[in-house]
């Protein structure tokens, strides 16, 4: 049964309590046709004209079908070619063979009721200085039997990772593409989902049944666990730029998104944000100066002091950015404290494909070994990323899988392993339990110290008048800041009367030999004592620190160490 009403715009489908209409571009003067099946027949059990009307322009639209159900599928033929809505909002592939008995792959569009009960959900808006991100791979996260969960490689199985990432402290997941992208590029398979896709579907290999339903399952889930949903959205070259902010609306609107990582080159941020609807949500982009900067000085490159503390007061979010010394392109943490090399052999492009210059360090030896020392060292050096990453001040993001070592085997460009090498390896999340709780701790460390995530950037003078600036920068001697070109040692002190908490001391030495550092005087009364340091595997020690009466430390190689101000108290020992 079909109604007269015709309605051209939203592109697409559009679901009315009448039925459904149809609406799609068609070049002035081709016949197109509607053809809509049921289930995986071949044949149409409903084909409809779709006829030129000069009031809509090139567009086409159908009137109102009552009748069609979710499931159902759909297809065009313009002039007897078939053309699948690029607006779809569900696509189905079929393997099957073509007029020459050839193996191919068959598309259709799916019908996918709008219809979800909400309940009442909304985008979390958390503030930007409380976040903690999380970057991972719908697919990859729970797709190795490691996972332990029902539905493995799907949103379903990030449902059942929600209770995992709050333990943990995320509060923010960013999801890599999760739309119906093309499955291979240049005879490659395609594990990233970049390129040409069909934007407005989420991934049908991205669930366990439908795949737009049990996408807003998880935005929900995440919402009610106070974790935010961002997805990535890098869309392609030639999609054209209206489509792109419909594309943003879509997943807004429907999916309950709380924001997006864009490429502004493709679609530059000032266009988004001038439309009205999209203007404040969060749009993220990625920038690899911290990174590179961060990675330099974990391995004990000379001058990079005065780019670390532009670093580490930054706050990113200003600039729609993230903090991350590890990302989806690039080595994994592990892999970055275990190779000098890329190891892209299995990638087919004879190792020429990733980046060359990764800023990394092996410790010693090129990828696994059993040298203690090795070991020991890359386990240090893994705290102290993580270190420089969680107490810098802006927006972090942990990339999946580092938090326990996570490794791919040196292949720093994982574009096309849809495998074992790509998937995170959850049977190393009870090996390397250890890293987890550091991580675990140095979060809550940084949650509890308003200092390590203020609103707005610290300005580096006197604000309350309590004769110590909110933040300044120290050598190993107190006050000087270290600009000698072969200085690796920094000392940060973080005045706490602004937000009313202890005073922090933070000593970095990432050269590989021992300094001593003079630690900046604090009021009468009170002393500093040593709560942390990453050569330690247990993590904060906080109740049983050292005290430091000479006012001076030694921080030994290639480690952090932490300090509070804190009153004397008449038990306290004299420590060094």
């Amino acid at each position: 049964m079909t109604h007269g009403e015709k309605r051209p715009v939203p592109a697409g489908v559009l679901w009315t309590e009448e039925g459904i209409s149809f609406s799609v571009a068609v070049p002035k003067g081709k016949n197109c046709r509607l053809c809509i099946y049921r289930g995986k027949k071949t044949e149409p059990f409903r084909e409809i004209s779709m006829e030129e009307d000069i009031l809509y322009g090139d567009i086409r639209s159908s009137g109102i079908q009552s009748g069609l159900k979710d499931g159902d599928e759909y297809l065009y033929f313009i002039d007897d070619e078939p053309y699948v809505d690029p607006y779809a909002h569900g696509i189905r592939k079929y393997t099957g063979q073509d007029e020459n008995g050839l193996e191919t792959e068959y598309v259709r569009a799916l019908l996918c009721a709008p219809d979800f009960d909400w309940d009442n959900d909304r985008p979390l808006d958390l503030p930007d200085e409380d976040i903690i991100a999380y970057s991972l791979h719908v697919r990859g996260y729970t797709k190795s039997q490691g996972s332990k969960v029902k539905n493995r490689g799907t949103f379903g199985g990030i449902i059942e990772k929600i209770p995992y990432l709050k333990e943990l402290g995320i509060n923010q997941i960013q999801c890599m593409p999760v739309y119906e992208f093309e499955d291979h590029i240049r005879l490659a398979r395609n594990y990233w989902g970049y390129g040409e896709a069909y934007c407005f579907a989420p991934k049908s290999r991205y669930a366990s049944s439908n795949p737009v339903r049990e996408l807003k399952e998880m935005v929900k889930a995440c919402h009610q666990a106070g974790i935010e949903v961002i997805l990535h959205l890098p869309f392609y070259d030639a999609m054209p730029k209206q489509k792109m902010i419909e594309c943003l609306r879509y997943y807004r609107q429907e999916f309950h998104a709380d924001g997006f990582v864009v490429n502004p080159y493709t679609v530059p941020l000032e266009v988004i944000q001038s439309d009205d609807y999209l203007k404040n949500l969060k749009l993220i982009v990625k920038n690899d100066e911290f990174q590179t900067v961060m990675r330099r000085f974990l391995k004990g490159d000379e001058g990079m002091i005065e780019s670390v503390i532009w670093h580490l007061k930054h706050l990113c979010q200003n600039d729609h950015q993230y903090h991350y010394i590890t990302d989806h392109t690039g080595f994994t943490l592990c892999d970055l404290v275990s190779y000098d090399g890329k190891h892209n052999e299995l990638n087919g492009e004879n190792n020429h494909d990733g980046p060359d210059y990764n800023y990394s360090w092996n410790c010693g030896v090129e990828g696994p070994t059993r040298k203690k020392a090795v070991v020991k060292l890359r386990e240090q050096q893994m705290r102290n990323a993580f270190f420089l990453l969680l107490m810098a001040q802006g927006t972090p993001c942990i990339l999946a899988g580092d938090e326990f070592a996570n490794s791919q085997n040196g292949n720093n460009n994982v574009y096309c392993q849809d495998n074992d090498i790509a998937w995170v390896n959850w049977k190393k999340a009870e090996k390397e339990q250890w890293l987890t709780d550091y991580v675990k701790a140095l979060i809550r460390f940084r949650k509890e110290h308003r200092i390590l995530h203020p609103a707005e950037e610290c300005q580096g003078i006197d604000l309350t008048h309590c004769g110590v600036p909110d933040v300044s920068y120290h050598g190993e001697n107190a006050w000087q800041v270290p600009n000698e070109i072969a200085s690796r040692q920094l000392g940060v002190f973080y005045s706490g009367a602004t937000k009313r908490e202890k005073d922090l001391y933070i000593a970095y030495n990432m050269h590989w030999e021992d300094h001593t550092f003079a630690l900046p005087s604090l009021p009468k009364g009170k002393h500093w004592r040593k709560i942390f340091t990453t050569t330690v595997q247990e993590g904060f020690l906080e109740s049983n620190g050292e005290v430091c009466q000479e006012r001076k430390a030694v921080i030994e190689a290639r480690s952090i160490a932490v300090f509070t101000g804190e009153a004397y108290e008449s038990e306290d020992t004299c420590k060094k």
